[in-house]
């Protein structure tokens, strides 16, 4: 933590700031960018309060209080997210001082985050997906590190996969050709239903690359034999935007995007959709509901400027 970090407290107060980051530091093994970011906000609230504070004041704190320094952050106009860690941390002193028995603030758990910005989905249209497919053998000079890509691009499109879970698929994860067996976030267990482009992509792939394909060894390499690296597959979706003249946004996982708006846009049931992406809540495939009704007002408007 950082020594310049100063606290409008009382001597028994700062000590006691100390012994919480330590126990951050020492316990919770948060990193020291993290503890620093602690400090600073718990400094920054401190300060918002014209007497040096106390133990004895932060207890008689009302919500009123809390609340005042909240409507402060807003007019400084900080995001959502900065503000919700600095509540966050707030919330972490006070429960700290409450578990070790120094002091006790009831009004702390009256708090509540400012609900985040609703982000929606980055998808690509059908036919730009196609394109992206398409031209992603044009940036590797290796034959099967071209059809590696075509693959990994293919299966992320064609199977909703995460990245993560494209490049930790082995060989044998691929049942009969038929269906794929992967492992996904909490290693909660899916099977998805394999498309034959998808099939055709990832056996010529295989049949071309130079290294050994035996049973529970990593379907995708890179150029020494290692499983690829997530960061490789990256790097080739940025050489491909910039070629197809892709806003920045436009990821890898964009295409696990693309294919949850595609197959609602063409009818699929939402829960069909929910299996398939591996989601635990419906409320997180519900997105794709947004997604489909923002680009059909987009279309909308488009076909009215047409008809002016």
């Amino acid at each position: 933590m950082k020594a310049d970090i100063k606290y409008n407290a009382d001597q028994n107060l700062q000590v006691i700031i100390q012994s919480w980051l330590q126990w951050l530091k020492n316990e919770r093994r948060y990193s020291a960018h993290t503890v620093d970011a602690y400090a600073r906000d718990l400094s920054q609230f401190l300060d918002f309060f014209t007497t040096a504070q106390s133990i004895n004041s932060l207890s008689k704190m009302q919500i009123a209080d809390f609340r005042r320094y909240i409507s402060s952050r807003h007019c400084q106009l900080i995001s959502k997210s900065s503000l919700a860690r600095k509540l966050s941390t707030i919330r972490n002193f006070f429960h700290w001082l409450d578990r070790n028995k120094i002091a006790k603030n009831s009004a702390v758990s009256v708090l509540s985050s400012p609900k985040k910005d609703k982000i929606l989905p980055r998808s690509l249209e059908i036919n730009q997906a196609f394109e992206l497919i398409e031209e992603a053998p044009n940036f590797e000079n290796q034959n099967w590190q071209q059809l590696r890509d075509i693959a990994i691009f293919t299966l992320l499109y064609g199977c909703g996969l995460r990245i993560s879970e494209a490049i930790n698929t082995n060989i044998g994860d691929f049942d009969n050709h038929d269906f794929l067996r992967i492992k996904g976030k909490r290693n909660k267990e899916r099977i998805v239903p394999l498309l034959p482009e998808v099939v055709n992509t990832v056996n010529s792939y295989l049949e071309a690359c130079p290294y050994s394909h035996n049973n529970g060894d990593p379907v995708f390499l890179g150029a020494r034999g290692e499983r690829i690296s997530p960061r490789i597959v990256e790097r080739q979706m940025e050489k491909i935007r910039n070629y197809m003249g892709l806003p920045p946004n436009i990821t890898p996982h964009s295409l696990r995007h693309s294919f949850a708006t595609h197959l609602l846009a063409n009818g699929t049931d939402i829960r069909s959709i929910q299996e398939l992406l591996g989601h635990s809540s419906l409320s997180t495939t519900q997105r794709y509901t947004e997604v489909e009704i923002s680009q059909l007002q987009k279309e909308y408007n488009q076909a009215h400027m047409l008809d002016i």
